[in-house]
């Protein structure tokens, strides 16, 4: 059902967005977004407020997943690549490529850029989809690298397509001004306004219609849609259900985002699987779709999509039953767990759609049950401080709000890094979550989908291990003068490149 109402709407907005197209033009436009950028990292750009503007705008990978089609992992800087006899990767690297700064891309900025992300120097988001691996690269010659990782990995070339490439005299610290290979440079950045990128005239491959874009940045999903509406703006790739109402710009597409709540097992009370167990029962899903949440939101068992490999359709959401919440709480505190402590939850502004309205409804909801709650909103950066570790000494029980994106098909871009012991945003330690995650990384076909299955099982039956809540339906408005359609990655990435003029 979930499918077919997204397919259809899709379908009809595609329908509507090709009649009579007119012909193609070049020029610049502005996109308005809901989070302005605190960096523009290219090591950062897989965190979505980020990636939005730069990856592959700015700062290119290896490879790249074709989201539109099916043509699977699809070459970028590197032309090719195959699995040698000891399960190494070869990559043979595109020639001809400079960096906006004018220096030529060769395999020694290939093995620079993949050894910062796992410096000690900064806090790069791309190593953690490399969690519990040993990795070696050896530079073979200028546009040739080798990579060799144990456990041996069968989906590296999957794995490349986030980590962006970077000049090789980058340093390792974080950078304001990024330099890259894509399309596009860095001519603007003016804090609290504007972002503007501005199209390369040296770029090695086929020359975007886009000429410059320039990001705006407005919290309030109403206002992002009138901007589209009057002209100042072109594109808001957000837009809540409720303003979606103009069939001629307005496109419903499946987003790869997951809503949930992280727990931090850690601290007392939420270290009982009792009131982890009462948090998800309190919670009444279903209401909020239709309302709050955009019809056609599926219900999270899992922090991957359905659309993912090994997702598990056996996992059943947790029922909405405060009176079972009541009695869980009642049981834990008569054995002395302190269920009365104050508990926050975390929740990052602008996040996503009604973000502010869902959470206080949550908040309500398990005040109604027995908790004390505190709701607390941050912006990004503040955000992160809570999200990642190292997690605040003398903390008290948090429960972090946040949109987790999956839009590559399979889970490793998400299990090792928020569930596994030494995972960045893991809130709990297990040694069997371990040990699936390190199995089914390492494992291909069935056996890997099984694998993941499983593991998927365990988290949400035994663990406890979030509140998981929604698989999110999202919703951009579109300018007429454009030719554009959102995809599973549009949350996460908007490549200049796809974007057409009339």
């Amino acid at each position: 059902m979930y499918k077919t109402k997204i397919i259809s709407a899709l379908m009809a907005a595609s329908l509507m967005a090709g009649v009579s197209p007119a012909a193609a033009g070049s020029g610049p436009i502005k996109i308005v977004l809901a989070e302005e950028a605190d960096l523009l990292e290219p090591c950062m750009a897989t965190r979505s407020n980020i990636g939005r503007i730069i990856m592959e705008n700015v700062s290119e990978t290896l490879t790249e997943l074709d989201v539109r089609g099916k043509k699977g992992v699809m070459p970028r800087l590197a032309e090719k690549w195959e699995q040698t006899a000891d399960g190494s990767w070869r990559f043979h690297l595109r020639q001809g490529v400079k960096f906006s700064n004018g220096t030529t891309f060769d395999a020694k900025d290939v093995k620079h850029s993949f050894e910062r992300i796992f410096s000690d120097k900064n806090a790069c988001e791309s190593r953690r989809y490399f969690g519990g691996m040993k990795i070696d690269t050896t530079v073979v010659d200028a546009n040739t690298i080798d990579f060799k990782v144990d456990p041996v990995q069968p989906i590296l070339p999957l794995l490349m397509s986030l980590v962006t490439i970077v000049p090789e005299e980058t340093p390792m610290e974080f950078i304001r001004e990024p330099i890259g290979t894509g399309p596009y440079a860095l001519s603007n950045w003016t804090p609290g306004q504007q972002i503007v990128l501005t199209g390369r005239s040296d770029y090695w491959g086929d020359k975007p219609q886009v000429t410059q874009a320039t990001y705006l940045f407005r919290s309030d999903p109403a206002v992002r849609a009138a901007m589209v509406q009057t002209g100042e703006a072109d594109l808001s790739p957000s837009i809540s259900q409720l303003d979606a109402t103009n069939t001629k710009t307005d496109f419903s597409y499946l987003d790869s985002e997951t809503v949930y709540l992280r727990i931090d097992h850690n601290i007392a009370p939420l270290n009982d699987v009792r009131v982890r167990k009462a948090l998800n029962l309190a919670i009444d899903r279903q209401a909020f779709v239709g309302s709050l949440v955009p019809d056609g939101a599926v219900l999270a068992t899992a922090l991957v999509p359905p659309t993912t490999l090994g997702w598990n359709p056996d996992v059943k959401v947790f029922p909405f039953d405060p009176e079972g919440a009541k009695k869980l709480l009642e049981q834990a505190k008569a054995d002395g767990v302190a269920v009365e402590t104050p508990i926050t939850v975390i929740a990052r502004t602008a996040n996503f759609p009604n973000v502010t309205e869902i959470m206080e409804a949550i908040q309500a909801q398990l005040q109604d049950v027995g908790f004390k709650i505190d709701l607390k909103f941050v912006e990004v950066a503040e955000h992160e401080g809570y999200y990642s570790k190292p997690f605040k000494e003398g903390r008290g029980p948090i429960l972090v709000a946040a949109s987790h994106d999956n839009s590559k098909g399979d889970p490793s871009f998400t299990m090792f890094f928020k569930y596994a012991t030494k995972g960045t945003q893991a809130g709990f330690s297990d040694p069997k979550v371990d040990d699936l995650i390190q199995r089914a990384t390492a494992a291909v076909g069935d056996e890997r989908a099984k694998l993941w299955s499983q593991l998927i099982a365990y988290l949400h039956d035994d663990v406890v291990a979030d509140v998981l809540l929604f698989h999110m339906v999202g919703f951009s408005r579109v300018s007429e003068r454009l030719d554009f359609k959102p995809t599973i990655a549009t949350n996460s990435m908007l490549q200049l490149s796809d974007i057409s003029i009339k």
